[in-house]
């Protein structure tokens, strides 16, 4: 029987979550597996890799081949290069401490190149967040102008429709108050 740990596909559409899972290469791909050894997300930045290491690496010592994808995830994860080690040291080339001092200096190493990622994509969001709302401050400060002109224009324009108005009134006025004068002249005449 050959055995496979590969991805066994959850989630919703569109919004996939896997199960890493140790399983007979006839089975199915989401169907009967042998044990569930973690979980993978690839929706967030980076990946979400959880993975029970020591089933991992059993499994991987006992025979057990992964699919490229997996072997990618375990190698991102050091279990490969444990593996490598730990071959060496059943051949007698290093001894355990050697090869577990080696693993844990990688590990380290790993470890801080990821937190380096996380702390970059933190920072690149916060600048892109500043960036958009002083964008969006200079499209406030801009529509606030320009409408801020538009009163000024508005009320200018009242203002002149008033004067002209009040000035046809007086003229009206005039007009009116000088005619029934005109007419009290020529009756006394």
């Amino acid at each position: 029987m050959a055995v496979k740990i590969r991805l066994a596909r959850r989630g919703r559409k569109k919004q996939a979550l896997y199960d890493v899972v140790v399983a007979d290469a006839r089975a199915p791909r989401d169907g009967r597996y042998i044990e569930k050894i973690g979980r993978y997300n690839p929706n967030t930045d980076p990946a979400t890799i959880e993975l029970n290491e020591e089933k991992a690496f059993q499994w991987v010592m006992n025979g057990a081949q992964p699919t490229d994808t997996v072997r990618a995830m375990l190698s991102y994860r050091g279990i490969m290069l444990k593996k490598h080690l730990q071959i060496g040291v059943n051949k007698g080339a290093i001894t355990q401490e050697e090869a577990d001092k080696k693993f844990e200096a990688w590990l380290k190493d790993k470890e801080s190149k990821i937190e380096s990622k996380k702390d970059k994509l933190a920072q690149e969001a916060a600048a892109s967040a500043k960036a958009r709302k002083e964008a969006e401050t200079k499209v406030k400060e801009a529509r606030a102008e320009a409408l801020k002109k538009k009163n000024a224009a508005e009320e200018e324009a009242v203002a002149q429709a008033d004067a002209e108005a009040t000035e046809s009134a007086e003229a009206t006025e005039e007009a009116q108050g000088e005619t029934p004068a005109e007419g009290e002249e020529n009756k006394g005449e």
